[in-house]
This record gives C-alpha cells, structure tokens and sequence, in this order.
C-alpha cells in the first residue's frame, strides 16, 4: 500500500482535520504550536504543582519524620497501603493515551498540509468568498460565478528558480520576476523548479516551503487570507548571491487581481513590481542578481 493510498485512508477516517473551510498552512501549524503548549503548560503545571505539594506535606518537622509513631515495614516485607499499583498503572495510561493521541492528531494534521485540500474544499471556499452558500443551493449562482471570473479552481504558477531571482509564470503564460502576486483567500498551487543549481523557496509568514531541483517539480500550496506584501526568500545556499535572491508576495483583493491578470492578457505586460517576460538571461561572465524586496528594490551584478 503507497503512501497516497495510507494518506487518503487516514484524511477519509480522520474529517476533523479535513473538513469544512480551506484551512492555511499558517492556520495549521499555529493550532498545533498552540495545543503543544497549552498541553505542556498544564503537564508543567501538575507536575511541579504535585511536586511542591509533597515537598511541604512531608517537609522535615512535619509530624511525618523518623521518630514519629509510625508502623514501618520490616525486612523483606513488602509494604502496603499503595493500592496494589493502580495509581502507577492510571497514570501511566492516562499519559500513553494522551501522547498517542497527540501523535496521530499531529500526523493528520501535517498530512493535509502534505496533500493539500480537496477538490471539494477549494470549490467551497470558492463560493464562500463569492458569498454562495453551496453549490446545490444555488448551482446557476454558481455556475455563473464560475464564468465570470473561474474562482471555483485553484490557480496553479510555475516557480522557476534561477541564479540569483524567482521567476513566476501565470496560466496565461505570463511571467514576472522578483513578485508573486496572488489574490486573497484563494488556493494558490505552486509547481516549483530551477534552471540551473539546487534552490528552496519559502515565505515564514504564509508557512510554504519547496525545493528547487533541476529537471524535478515539487508541489507547495497557501492561502492567503490577509492582503499586503510577504517576503520569499531561497533556503538553499546556491552562490554567491544566495543573500539576494529574495521575492515579494503581493497578495490583495479578488477584484485587484482579475483586473492585473486581464492587464496581463491584453498586454502581456503589467506595469508593478519587478515584472519580465522571461527572456532575460545571465551571461557566463556575469552574473544579475535581482532583490525582489529592499530599500529601493534594485538590481545588484556580481562580476566573478
């Protein structure tokens, strides 16, 4: 059994982790960072609670010391009163149950970040931020929201990593260098590679991450789900201007995107950021390094 087989078995038994809205990578693994310390401090807070307590009950001078009338034990009798182990045998299940269960809800968790949302989840989210309750509720609603501007499907770019820049490249064939710009709340699927060395982007704040492997396409996904400009950057030493190669991720609205992306298809141009049509090459002597975000955005070359 593959593990695609093992991971659409666990993500059918488990709907918790997978159900309902689209959930962001970001979204994600804050909750699990936020159920491992809430957990964490109560176990801190019972452990050095239950500590403390012993500490003062049999504190020295408490009534409880050596020569206190009290029937011990002799030689090689066993000692009793303790319940025969159950209090040991409850803990320790009590705590088995609780670090399982930690494990596989967390292994769930990172399999939907793994394998990304469903079909069903990304079309739902679709309507949701066309304002359509579901699909069968209103399906020429939706159908008409689908035409107009085709928010039912995840939009897909192709990442390309070169020394030293990002270049993205739109269904439509267009492409930009050093920006990513992408609309709110919506799948963004990423199809990732690279023209010439090992590269690996990420975004710390939309929590995406993919390598860059010449000849090879790895997959990432994220959601959005406030506009403004986020930061890319490369987390695979590649050369000497590793530093450099950094993007921006402009999200912004629905409305603000389709009327860039229709730009786009008049023109095969658009007038912000960093933007290209993908023909610039570097030569074998030097070496153009494009810092996607900075003071003024510019352009430094490294002559070898």
């Amino acid at each position: 059994m593959g593990v695609h087989t093992v991971s659409s078995f666990i993500l059918t038994w488990f709907p918790v982790a997978h159900a309902g809205d689209v959930r962001a990578p970001a979204d994600v693994f804050n909750e699990i960072f936020t159920v491992f310390l809430v957990l964490g401090t109560a176990v801190g807070v019972v452990v050095i609670g239950y500590t403390l307590y012993n500490a003062y009950k049999y504190r020295d001078g408490a009534g409880d010391g050596v020569d206190a009338a009290v029937e011990r034990p002799q030689m090689g009798e066993l000692p009793t009163g303790g319940g025969g182990g159950k209090k040991l045998f409850l803990s320790l299940t009590i705590s088995a149950v609780i670090v399982v269960g930690l494990i596989l809800w967390t292994y769930v968790s990172l399999l939907y970040i793994e394998t990304g949302p469903s079909s069903q989840q990304a079309q739902q989210q679709a309507l949701d931020n066309a304002g359509i309750a579901s699909a069968s509720e209103s399906e020429e609603a939706a159908q008409a929201q689908m035409n107009q501007s085709n928010e039912l499907n995840p939009i897909t770019i192709d990442v390309i990593g070169h020394q030293f820049s990002w270049e993205f490249v739109y269904p439509n064939g267009h492409s930009t260098t050093g920006e990513l710009r992408v609309p709110q709340n919506r799948l963004i699927q990423l199809n990732v590679t690279s023209a010439d060395v090992f590269h690996n982007i990420g975004s710390p704040e939309l929590r995406f991450k993919a390598d860059a492997v010449p000849g090879q396409e790895t997959d990432a996904w994220f959601v959005a789900k406030q506009t403004g400009t986020y930061q890319a950057n490369c987390y695979e030493l590649c050369g000497s201007g590793h530093s450099y190669m950094t993007a921006d991720v402009r999200v912004v609205t629905q409305n603000g995107y389709d009327q860039w992306y229709d730009r786009t298809n008049e023109s095969g141009t658009a007038s912000a950021g960093n933007e290209t049509t993908g023909n610039e090459t570097a030569s074998n002597e030097t070496a153009r390094v494009t810092a996607g975000s900075g003071p003024v955005g510019a352009q430094q070359v490294i002559t070898p």
